[in-house]
């Protein structure tokens, strides 16, 4: 099966990143006006993380909501005084273009974060990220829209706080380079190769904890492995009860203090006789990244967990470039559900 186009887009991501830090100007925020960030799977991470960001940089002043496409066009409401930045990949989805009809609708400010390309969702802005991904398991476009996305907060955020996020920003291709460089311990493919048809656990907190449900979502798409992405405190409260000695777990380590709960979650699995696999910036990680500002966490963490898609498809004989719609009955079914 293919992985040539996935991996060939996530060995271009420090390139596009870099490209985009320099890129053109991005319309600026009201700081005074509600924002809303919406998208949906991996699109909607990202969106999570910006309002992390402006939340974490404003001191709390400023509290975007991050929302599902789908829930924002159906059952939420919009006013006039709002912002609302929507991110797509391919600008072509049904919902995120039904949030940008809906917030057009009642005269808010609309952006929309998304591939270059043909398709021109219907907004004041478009901020074009990069080429359209070949693969269907999307990586550069998340991390191209990540770029997009911090220079957008950067601006709201005020010139002080927002000159850290951009050079948090600034140092995020070099950090990726590095990290791509970094081996991946085989234990740590042969776990996920090995885990079949058990589920997988990926535990992370804070900015982390977004990585870790982008990282599910890759070793979901990629892999054709069920996968759970969690908050590592999350993770001790009731999960545990279906945890075994065939449960995988990777788990995000911190930089900042989390009271100790990614090693009691290693404690409580390794009790369990399941293996544990690290991901972090100690040459020891199973899954390494480069050292870099925190803000700029989510350039790097999400890294280690693309190159494991690829490096477990490769054994697996599954297909991040086509998601499993290379095979029956997944290709009829597919068929039948308009995205």
């Amino acid at each position: 099966m293919s992985s040539i186009e996935f991996s060939r887009h996530v060995a271009q991501a420090p390139s596009v990143v870099e490209e985009l830090v320099g890129g053109g100007d991005v319309p600026a925020l009201d700081p005074d006006r509600p924002l809303v960030l919406a998208g949906i799977g991996t699109s909607l991470h990202a969106c999570r993380v910006a309002a992390t960001w402006i939340r974490r940089l404003s001191g709390g002043r400023l509290r975007p909501a991050a929302l599902d496409a789908h829930d924002l066009a159906l059952t939420e409401s919009l006013t006039a005084r709002d912002q609302v930045v929507v991110v797509s990949h391919r600008g072509s989805k049904t919902y995120p273009n039904e949030v940008l009809r809906k917030a057009n609708a009642v005269g808010a400010t609309t952006v929309c974060v998304t591939g270059r390309g043909p398709v021109r969702p219907e907004a004041t802005t478009v901020l074009r990220t990069c080429d359209q991904e070949r693969a269907s398991t999307h990586s550069v476009s998340y991390l191209a829209s990540l770029a997009v996305l911090a220079r957008l907060a950067a601006g709201l955020v005020g010139p002080e706080r927002g000159e850290e996020l951009r050079a948090a920003l600034g140092a995020a291709p070099e950090a990726m380079r590095r990290t791509l460089d970094l081996e991946l311990a085989p234990r740590a493919v042969d776990a996920l190769v090995g885990s079949v048809p058990h589920p997988v656990l990926v535990a992370g907190g804070g900015l982390d904890a977004i990585t870790a449900d982008e990282a599910a979502l890759k070793i979901k798409e990629g892999t054709y492995r069920w996968t759970e992405g969690l908050h590592t405190e999350f993770a001790l409260h009731g999960t545990p009860a279906v945890f075994s000695s065939s449960t995988v777990g990777y788990l995000i380590r911190p930089t900042a203090p989390d009271g100790g709960r990614t090693d009691a979650l290693a404690g409580y699995l390794d009790a369990l006789g399941a293996p544990v696999l690290f991901s972090g910036s100690d040459p020891t990680a199973e899954l390494p990244f480069a050292e870099v500002p925190e803000l700029a966490r989510p350039f790097v963490t999400v890294l280690p967990f693309l190159r494991l898609v690829a490096a477990a498809a490769a054994e697996l004989g599954a297909s991040p470039d086509l998601t499993h719609l290379e095979a029956e009955p997944w290709a009829t079914a597919a068929k039948a559900v308009r995205l």
